[in-house]
């Protein structure tokens, strides 16, 4: 089904506004900045940047954000009253489209005890507030808070009061995230068909999550007519969030068949969008969560494992370069099986006869009921396990550092290369880089330090220290690990990167990483 057969849904995103009153959430000016544009960039149709009265900082980033969004339509969230709007209508008039988003409560409870007004005064306020939008834009969106909870008739009233007033988008929220797909979708049918001029705007949905159906409801929403959704990145939002945009966005990718609508997102923006919004509030976003989530894209199981070997589409219904999630993550742990296994020994380089693999296999098992994931190291260390070590091939005899606040910081290394014992002595800057040095002229190589890390294996002063260095070779995009122990700092980085470095020429022998084009043919010639 083509975008010309199916209506457009309109993607408003209120992170910046709704999403950073979630407790904690608040973003730096210059991190508003960042998101707003990232959002544009994405595709939003509609960015709420905020609160205009709330502050000056507010005032200030949402009239930045007006100033440098090339595309989006800007909106600034205004109560009810003349003061809140016109400090709105300022704040986003050097949009290229700017919008006002007012609104006030319809419902008794919020009307009898948040307001303390009759329903007459609110609908009188109603009208007042969008006219007095509609001075300052053309583009005036009125919602009735806690929408749901509204007595239909009165919702009604209020909703065609708005319209003739001047406003071209109403939105109904379910504010306290009370509503269930089925009813919401009952309760925009009826507004839509009960108000006379309701053709006349646009109908959105605002869904917060409280029962976790927020986007359920706003998909529903779609089916009764709403055209707009609001929404926001990772379903950030005050309380348990408001409908997450992603997973909104990627329903209507995915169930084109049942949902007929589309939107201008660029999906392959919405995993970097969801890492940003993460990092600039400090919200971690849950590893199994939809779309975006560490996990969203990650199989463990054994039989899953063995079927996303053979077709992807047996386990994975959306793929994760669309979202821009990168591949498929086979990890592997106690409930990886032997497909899965022998298909990151290949991604590793490894081909092992029967009796080898099975040999390493039940190691593997052994390993992963002890860890909770087994990286790729792991496994390597297990197959290497038989092979020659550093120690074998080349021994520290002797060291000698020279640090201090004086300097230079020198090492003279002696090392036993295979029965010959040859003697360097270089400088660095620091004493573990001399030391490296030192090696680096004994054993010359190409290789990149990418890991060095140190750890007590004990407590107090004598504790034997334990030492891990990562070497990698850029050539052939292999890796090494290695790890020794000495109660000497040094000497045990020097035995570490020895190991390392021998590991990594065992691994050059065995050639490049097979790129993912020909992991991804073996997987098919695996199928049925």
């Amino acid at each position: 089904m083509s975008n010309t057969d199916k209506d457009k849904i309109i993607i408003f995103d209120t992170t910046l506004r709704d999403g950073e009153q979630s407790p904690g959430a608040t973003m730096t000016f210059e991190e508003k900045l960042e998101v707003a544009s990232l959002l544009d960039e994405m595709g939003v149709d509609v960015i709420e940047a905020g609160f205009p009265i709330a502050s000056e900082g507010d005032f200030e980033s949402v009239s930045e954000i007006a100033r440098i969004v090339k595309n989006a339509s800007i909106a600034g969230l205004a109560r009810a009253s003349h003061k809140d709007i016109d400090r709105a209508g300022a704040a986003v008039k050097h949009a290229v489209k700017p919008r006002i988003h007012t609104f006030i409560s319809t419902s008794p409870v919020h009307m009898k005890y948040k307001l303390s007004k009759t329903p007459e005064e609110v609908l009188e306020m109603v009208i007042s507030s969008v006219m007095r939008a509609r001075t300052h834009v053309d583009d005036v969106e009125w919602s009735a808070e806690d929408g749901t909870r509204t007595e239909m008739d009165f919702l009604c009233r209020c909703v065609e009061a708005a319209i003739k007033a001047g406003a071209t988008t109403i939105n109904i929220p379910d504010t306290v995230g009370y509503t269930m797909p089925d009813e919401y979708r009952t309760f925009i049918t009826q507004v839509i068909e009960r108000v006379p001029n309701s053709d006349k705007a646009i109908f959105s949905a605002h869904c917060h999550n409280d029962l976790g159906v927020a986007v359920a409801n706003s998909l529903a929403g779609a089916s009764a007519g709403i055209r707009q959704i609001e929404c926001t990145i990772n379903g950030l939002g005050e309380r348990a969030g408001n409908a997450a945009l992603e997973e909104v966005v990627m329903a209507i990718n995915t169930r084109s068949d049942i949902l007929p609508f589309y939107t201008d997102i660029d999906t392959k923006l919405l995993t970097r969008a969801s890492k940003l919004v993460s990092a600039v509030t400090s919200f971690p976003v849950q590893y199994n969560k939809a779309i975006v989530g560490r996990n969203a894209f990650a199989h463990e199981s054994g039989i899953h494992q063995d079927g996303m070997l053979k077709n992807a589409e047996t386990y994975e219904i959306m793929r994760p370069d669309t979202v821009g999630a990168g591949k498929t993550s086979l990890v592997m742990g106690k409930h990886s099986g032997r497909a899965a296994f022998q298909s990151k020994l290949e991604e590793l380089g490894y081909e092992l006869a029967d009796n080898a693999f099975q040999d390493a296999f039940v190691r593997f098992k052994e390993l992963a009921d002890r860890k909770k994931t087994v990286y790729d190291e792991d496994i390597e260390a297990l197959v290497d396990e038989n092979i020659s070590t550093a120690s074998d091939r080349t021994k520290v005899e002797s060291l000698l550092v020279v640090a201090g606040t004086t300097g230079p910081q020198s090492a003279t290394l002696t090392l036993n290369l295979e029965g010959e014992h040859k003697t360097v002595q270089a400088m660095g800057n620091g004493p573990v880089d001399a030391v490296f040095n030192a090696i680096h002229e004994l054993v010359p190589h190409e290789a990149r330090l990418a890991l060095y890390q140190v750890h007590a294996v004990t407590h107090g002063t004598d504790a034997q220290a334990e030492v891990s260095v990562r070497l990698e070779d850029e050539e052939t995009g292999r890796r090494a690990t290695a790890r020794a122990a000495d109660p000497d700092t040094l000497v045990a980085s020097a035995k570490a990167y020895l190991a390392a470095l021998n590991n990594l020429e065992i691994k050059r022998e065995r050639g490049p990483l097979k790129s993912q084009e020909d992991l991804d043919d073996a997987a098919r010639r695996s199928g049925p």
